[in-house]
């Protein structure tokens, strides 16, 4: 479980500074790494990947506190956990890149694989 947990984490902080980097072409190396009080609007790609780090935040809380939960209740199914928690982080893995590059269906299908991996690791406390 803790391999899929610190994956999960990687995964978040890879997308935290996706956004940044469609910043770089747009305003330059050394604007880049000024203070930057006034950047300009987001590119299409920039504002995908500002969005798709926002929603992976809202739903990573509900991750880690299943992840946490299932290492720490008793009756636990481990192995059903693990399932759900292996569901999320690939099921993300793959949501980021199809919401960076647009596509609508695939997209939402796994989106909802993730979500039925977080209810995997619920069903597992019970």
């Amino acid at each position: 479980m803790l391999t899929w947990i610190l994956l999960a984490l990687v995964i978040y902080y890879a997308g935290v500074f996706l956004p940044p980097l469609f910043l770089l072409p747009r305003i330059g190396i050394m604007s880049y790494l000024g203070s930057r009080d006034a950047d300009p609007d987001p590119s299409v790609h920039q504002a995908r990947a500002e969005r798709a780090t926002s929603n992976y935040q809202e739903n990573l809380a509900p991750f880690l506190g299943l992840a946490v939960l299932a290492l720490v209740v008793p009756n636990a199914d481990m192995d059903q956990a693990v399932l759900g928690a292996q569901l999320f982080v690939l099921a993300r893995l793959v949501y980021i890149p199809l919401y960076l590059i647009g596509v609508p269906v695939v997209r939402s299908a796994a989106f909802i694989a993730g979500f039925v991996g977080l209810i995997i690791m619920g069903l597992a406390l019970v």
